[in-house]
């Protein structure tokens, strides 16, 4: 008969303790960020008055599923929707487009002042949008732009520097003998990065997609300074002009919000295993 040794009992229970509360420290971080989203739901089933009332009321009953249908009727749902697309689509074509682009130029072609640009280019990246809102706005307006997609939608065409870096630490991570087996069967540079690198980096594609339809879609800030037509605006600033000058139809708002939720979590779910994939292979290398 084997005898118990107590070392390994302890060491043991202790490991059990230690992903038990992990477990439990990732459960309730998870909650406390999930929480305004299930607010936001129950909200939009309440009744008028309901939202606002102390203590909370935390579940609707009975639940008004007639608020979706409401907002839709008081508002040019439709067309916000379509134009937040337009914007969305466009901008993530752009974005992972230009950002792939030029970071296989990082990080597969030796030109001089290569390491120089790279750096100049990922420090934009310290400083906000809002101090560049001055001088593009006034380029825009030179250019006979404003009042138009154009403006929500060029800026993403010219390789952001988040995007460029994070492409460029996956094709950092690839072996190198596969560029150069194309070069020997006569393939040309643009035909290495379309034909290999592109089909080797769908997950880290999927990523950026990600992120870029996010940023894109829950912007407020830039449709507001460039857009002033009803019918050109975006579902974000549709939602802000609904609130109203002097009261607020809450329940109807969160009906709004959620709806404008709902192509994000789509996007989030269908692409989650490429998303994860990307974050496994591509790390922080190079």
């Amino acid at each position: 008969m084997r005898r118990i040794n107590l070392d390994e009992v302890k060491k043991y229970w202790f490991k059990v303790f230690v992903r038990i509360s992990q477990y439990t420290l990732l459960s309730f971080v998870g909650i406390i960020f999930v929480l305004p989203f299930i607010w936001m739901l129950l909200s939009s089933l309440k009744l008028p008055g309901e939202v606002m009332i102390y203590p909370p009321k935390w579940i609707p009953y009975p639940p008004v599923w007639s608020n979706y249908l409401k907002i839709l009727e008081l508002m040019p749902f439709s067309m916000f929707i379509v134009n937040s697309f337009k914007v969305a689509i466009l901008s993530v074509i752009g974005e992972v487009f230009t950002c792939s682009l030029a970071a296989y130029a990082f990080a597969r072609i030796k030109f001089p002042g290569r390491e120089f640009l790279f750096l100049t280019l990922i420090m934009t990246m310290m400083f906000p949008g809002q101090v560049r809102i001055i001088p593009v706005f006034m380029i825009m307006k030179f250019l006979g732009w404003l009042d138009t997609h154009k403006p929500l939608i060029v800026p993403f065409w010219t390789a952001a520097a988040f995007g460029t870096f994070l492409i460029r630490q996956f094709f950092l991570s690839l072996p190198s003998e596969l560029e150069d087996a194309a070069r020997i069967d006569g393939c040309s540079r643009f035909g290495i990065y379309w034909k290999i690198f592109v089909p080797l980096s769908i997950p880290i594609l999927v990523t950026l997609t990600v992120f870029s339809f996010i940023t894109s879609w829950n912007d407020l800030l830039n449709p507001v300074v460039y857009l002033s037509s009803y019918r050109k605006m975006t579902l974000t600033v549709g939602l802000a002009y609904f609130r109203g000058q002097y009261s607020v139809k809450w329940e109807l708002l969160m009906s709004g919000a959620t709806l404008s939720v709902l192509p994000m979590l789509i996007l989030y779910i269908v692409a989650q295993r490429y998303f994860v994939r990307a974050i496994v292979l591509s790390g922080l290398k190079g």
